[in-house]
């Protein structure tokens, strides 16, 4: 099995990403499976480009983003991603899509076809904070997860893909008060176990748990 995982560059002046120093850091190799990482643009389209252009490269069997989200206290897989585009802030090249359709020929939304659930599980059983996200916003974040899943739709029907957010590490809250963050070494750990249960629950069913929100 070969896994490609990519992660965004720093964002909007940021000298780091978590996501991708986290990508940076998992091991080449997880439970047999190739790791492929890479890093892509926090730039709405271009992402995506960048991106299924490594698909075509190396051919994998499970295409996983990884992104930060600000305000979160643990990793959070999404389950599905929305198309539109709505940036309430510029990109890194200063786009800011508002109210856009990502796809004319798209469907309104897709859901993740990582198993969800199991990858929570196995992330909490690490000791790592980890829940199911049911929005993934409006930004390039929710951008790329409906990027994945429309290329996989479109193209790419064998494979599998999902997005995780993962929250600020400490360096970058230091001047943010009262915004929880996680150090890179759980972050990793966390990714490494969430990976683990994609690899394990490859070509099956997502476990059956709670995983749902009030509101």
């Amino acid at each position: 099995m070969k896994i490609l995982i990519s992660g965004f560059d720093p964002f909007g002046g940021e000298k780091i990403n978590p996501a991708y120093e986290a990508v940076k850091l998992l091991p080449d190799s997880i439970m047999g499976a190739e790791i492929v990482k890479m890093e892509i643009p926090t730039v709405f389209h271009l992402a995506a480009e960048v991106l299924e252009e490594k698909v075509r490269e190396v051919d994998p069997d499970v295409i996983l983003c990884i992104g930060q989200a600000g305000g979160r206290y643990g990793i959070t897989p999404e389950r599905v991603a929305i198309n539109v585009d709505d940036a309430r802030i510029p990109d890194n090249e200063q786009k800011q899509p508002i109210d856009e359709k990502i796809k004319e020929d798209g469907s309104d939304a897709y859901f993740s076809s990582l198993p969800i659930k199991a990858m929570v599980e196995k992330m909490k059983e690490a000791k790592i904070p980890a829940s199911i996200s049911n929005s993934a916003g409006t930004f390039v974040c929710n951008h790329i997860m409906y990027q994945i899943l429309y290329i996989i739709d479109k193209n790419y029907p064998d494979k599998t893909g999902g997005f995780i957010h993962c929250p600020f590490i400490p360096e970058q809250v230091v001047d943010k008060p009262n915004q929880p963050s996680m150090n890179l070494v759980d972050i990793v750990s966390g990714l490494e176990a969430g990976i683990e249960a994609i690899i394990e629950r490859y070509g099956k069913e997502d476990v059956k748990e709670i995983g749902g929100t009030i509101h």
